[in-house]
């Protein structure tokens, strides 16, 4: 069951919110319930995938500094056995 909220924009706020419902082809309602829902879920995390190959960078070995060298030349080995 649904319950009915009542919310209080400033002008410029609800024209620019209405705009960016119609935009996306819902309505002002709909666009509220999803912001709503977004920001309930969390923040989503983004990670980068190239902070692995820094993990064990003790600054003892050359394998941190050259990692894309020996990525690529794993690669290119790879497919001409392939």
């Amino acid at each position: 069951m649904m319950h009915r909220t009542q919310v209080t924009l400033d002008p410029a706020e609800h024209r620019r919110a209405r705009r960016r419902a119609a935009d996306l082809g819902i309505s002002l309602a709909e666009y509220v319930r999803r912001l709503v829902q977004q920001d309930l879920a969390g923040p989503v995390v983004v990670s980068d995938p190239t902070t692995l190959f820094a993990l064990g960078d003790s600054g003892g070995s050359d394998v941190a500094a050259l990692k894309d060298a020996y990525v690529g030349e794993a690669i290119i080995r790879d497919r001409r056995q392939g």
